[in-house]
């Protein structure tokens, strides 16, 4: 076994650690408004109402509502929960990269 692999190996126990660690301590975030029906508030997003959408689209096209979405989809990455599972993926995606640089770098064999 080559130093790649002990590395690889290294970066993916981290990671998984680091991941798991952070999914099970973080608080979701709170949300941005609430919708009173009745006596029940009910959380919602803003940016996600029909009223919203139809404005951007109405000021910066179709793609000015693809790039809203996907620029929010990015965001989401890196809070909450979701922190926890980008790390873990990050990190595995990482020491398959080295392992593959491992298996390579010696020919193949093993």
């Amino acid at each position: 076994m080559n130093r790649l692999s002990i590395l690889a190996l290294f970066i993916l126990a981290v990671g998984l650690g680091a991941g798991a660690t952070l999914y099970l301590t973080a608080d979701e975030p709170p949300p941005t408004a609430y919708i009173i029906v009745g006596d029940t508030a009910y959380a919602y997003d803003p940016a996600t109402s029909r009223a919203y959408v139809r404005q951007l689209e109405r000021f910066g096209g179709k793609s000015a509502v693809l790039f809203d979405d996907l620029n929010r989809w990015f965001a989401s990455l890196w809070v909450g929960k979701a922190l926890g599972i980008t790390v873990a993926c990050l990190s595995a995606g990482a020491a398959l990269v080295l392992f593959w640089m491992a298996k390579a770098r010696s020919g193949g064999s093993s």
